[in-house]
């Protein structure tokens, strides 16, 4: 019993070692790659906390600066940020937080840079549509009432319908456009949720240009947007 259990082991050994002559060369490397791309993962997950810490960091001192009402070191910093950490959810972040101080400051030209930004290079939809969103209220502002829609066009994201509706209606009532803006307002109206005390202001905007919150416009608004 113990030569017939010895031959079938030198057996299996004699198969393994066929087997590790006619692949082991692929195995080591297979191997060796895994354990690189392994190594490659960790380090960039590394790489990326690392630059989420630093970035975090710049933005508390950026936001230090706002409530300190510092305009200057407020652009100085996110002009950091924007140029070392461009990918970070901070460097979205704290180019709105810069922009609403810099309107408050009067630093118009400012505040649409920094929007643009945000526009173009935020990492999602949801925060390229509120720069968007922010950036027309200053076009609004400064009467370049075609730049403005122009923004809004390109506000894509679900979430902000009702909110990219209400300033297209605002867009368009200002530029002399009643039956566009009312038409934009009753989108607006529909798409919003009823519990929320903005929707009231909206209303009140459909009203002043004649429209019917309870109309057949405003229905059919609301099932167009329930049948995207």
């Amino acid at each position: 019993m113990a030569t017939s259990l010895d031959l079938q082991e030198q057996e299996q050994i004699d198969a393994l070692k066929a087997f590790w002559k006619q692949y082991g060369n692929l195995i080591t490397w297979v191997l060796i790659l895994a354990l690189g791309a392994f190594a490659a993962w960790n380090g960039w997950n590394w790489w990326q906390r690392e630059q989420a810490a630093k970035a975090g960091a710049m933005y508390e001192e950026l936001d230090r600066a706002v409530l300190a009402g510092d305009a200057q070191k407020v652009a100085r910093v996110f002009a950091d940020l924007k140029e070392r950490y461009p990918g970070t959810a901070f460097a979205w972040q704290g180019a709105l937080t810069a922009a609403r101080l810099q309107l408050e400051k009067g630093d118009v030209d400012g505040a649409r840079t920094a929007l643009a930004w945000v526009a173009e290079h935020a990492g999602d939809e949801e925060s390229r549509t509120l720069g968007r969103l922010r950036l027309a209220a200053v076009l609004l502002q400064a009467r370049q009432y075609d730049q403005a829609l122009a923004e809004l066009d390109q506000a894509k994201a679900p979430s902000f319908e009702a909110l990219v509706a209400d300033r297209r209606g605002d867009v368009l009532q200002a530029a002399g456009k009643r039956e566009e803006a009312r038409a934009a307002y009753e989108r607006a109206y529909a798409a919003m949720d009823d519990k929320l005390d903005y929707r009231k202001l909206v209303e009140a905007k459909l009203i002043s240009l004649g429209g019917n919150p309870s109309g057949g416009a405003v229905a059919a608004a609301a099932a167009a947007a329930a049948s995207r």
